[in-house]
């Protein structure tokens, strides 16, 4: 049956009345059973969080710095067991996959240890020569997390350890599919020895403890991470708190007829292929202007052959494992099907391989003649699928992204500088890479989608989450008083 996961909550390993399954999306097994949380574990573990805050905010900047590196280090020391946790229960590959996960992880909480020394705060002038003004940052109390089961380690620690390094208490609500990752990551929590309290998990269905802990007035910010509509109630249940929100993309990845094209194709691995297509940043639009649109899609199916082997996570030959839960496997699949009925052809792929040992592998898939009125160009698949659509030039790939209701990244290949940036400053995305894949980013970078896209509120990377986790405290003295 499995391992029993427990909540974390004021310190203590907590039962719940009833539990749920964890299954191996490679197999289909049951590898566990996960407690199942109520709204008034929800609100335990927010009132465990209020009581630690205040005790924790008032460490120096130094002492939670140390307790970051801790958490680094007892991370460290577990990474073969994280990582092997993490092709269990989420179905990346281990050795292609996983272990880079868990490196990210530590990079995590090593930056969050350095940027709990820099809320530094200035000294405005004020009005009365007789008055000094104190602009701080200060922490804003109990944070929530609500994270998503793509990067069960990463996405929740981009929040986590940086509204922990500011003074932060924090409840954490994972996605029930990779309860047990998540279990693993707060069992490094509490090795790293952080006072009761100061870190809860709480396991469960999102509309139960997800939106307990988004709406009660116990905490007074949500940090989410996941799709675009869970995103949005989200948002309407914490009205009025500090929202961080990361959601959804389409990644347009754009190949202009003057780019070096073998780079291109690698780069589209990597944006359609990593962790099975399930990232919002994955490059589910690949835009190439007419002129080598035939030839970029024949380069791509024939290193699509080459490069990407799909199967048993454990396997190190396997760079690609399966979707991670049935309905991501089920949209992936309806939208290459009605793409296929509205006139695109299967280049390579298109289908479930469960011979492999569970229905939720799904082929390495490239689709070309993809127009705009097809589902899998408007919405977001979050599978292994590359979806070709010629275009005449720079300007159609502009308009293209522009109509997009999202907003989060867009990739442009050209071997024209200048070409490249006109393209990158046109577009209204948060993030543009030039030359590279959708899927590259770098942790300290801030990331988050433009405003009023579909695409999130704010931005996750190193000190540029400070802005979100923190707010401004205006003290002002008179020296005359004294």
């Amino acid at each position: 049956m499995g391992e029993y996961v427990r909540m974390w909550i004021g310190g203590r390993w907590v039962d719940a009345e009833r539990t749920f399954e964890a299954t191996s999306p490679s197999t289909g097994e049951v590898i566990g059973e996960v407690a199942e949380g109520t709204r008034e574990d929800a609100r335990r573990a927010i009132e465990a969080a209020r009581a630690a805050q205040p005790s924790w905010a008032a460490l120096s900047a130094f002492d939670r710095a140390r307790a970051m590196r801790r958490v680094a280090e007892v991370i460290d020391g577990r990474r073969e067991e994280l990582a092997r946790t993490l092709s269990l229960d989420q179905g990346k590959p281990l050795r292609a996959e996983a272990e880079d996960e868990v490196a990210e992880l530590i990079a995590y909480f090593e930056m969050a240890a350095a940027d709990a020394t820099r809320m530094e705060g200035i000294l405005p002038p004020s009005v009365d020569a007789g008055k000094r003004v104190l602009l701080q940052r200060v922490p804003l109390g109990v944070v929530s997390v609500i994270s998503p089961w793509n990067w069960p380690y990463t996405m929740p620690a981009e929040i986590l350890a940086p509204a922990l390094a500011y003074g932060n208490a924090v409840v954490w609500v994972p996605a029930p599919t990779t309860s047990i990752c998540a279990a693993r990551l707060a069992e490094c929590l509490e090795a790293a020895d952080l006072p009761p309290g100061v870190v809860n998990l709480v396991t469960g269905p999102g509309p139960v403890v997800g939106d307990e802990i988004a709406a009660n007035p116990g905490t007074q910010a949500v940090g989410f991470i996941g799709s675009i509509a869970t995103g949005r109630t989200v948002a309407a249940r914490a009205a009025g708190k500090e929202l961080l929100l990361e959601m959804g993309g389409n990644g347009p990845l754009v190949v202009l007829d003057d780019a070096d094209l073998d780079r291109a194709v690698e780069a589209t691995l990597v944006a359609c292929f990593l962790n099975a297509g399930q990232s919002c940043t994955a490059g589910e639009r690949i835009l190439v202007q007419r002129g080598v649109a035939e030839d970029f899609a024949e380069r791509l199916v024939a290193r699509v052959a080459e490069a990407i082997r799909v199967g048993d996570p454990f396997d190190e030959a396997t760079t690609m494992g399966p979707l991670n839960n049935e309905p991501v496997a089920e949209k992936t699949e309806r939208h290459v099907r009605e793409a296929v009925e509205r006139g695109a052809r299967v280049l390579t792929g298109g289908a479930r391989l469960p011979e492999l040992g569970s229905p939720l592998f799904f082929a390495p898939t490239v689709l070309d003649r993809v127009t705009d009125e097809m589902e899998i160009a408007r919405e977001e698949t979050f599978g292994p699928v590359a979806p070709i659509s010629a275009i005449e030039d720079e300007t159609e790939a502009i308009r293209i992204v522009e109509g997009s209701p999202y907003g989060l990244l867009a990739a442009v290949f050209t071997r024209d500088l200048a070409r490249g940036l006109r393209f990158a400053e046109a577009v209204r995305t948060g993030w543009v890479n030039v030359n590279e894949g959708t899927n590259y980013w770098e942790s300290h970078l801030p990331f988050g989608g433009r405003a009023g896209s579909m695409s999130g509120v704010g931005r996750v990377g190193g000190r540029f989450s400070m802005e979100r986790l923190t707010e401004l405290k205006t003290v002002v003295i008179d020296l005359h008083a004294t």
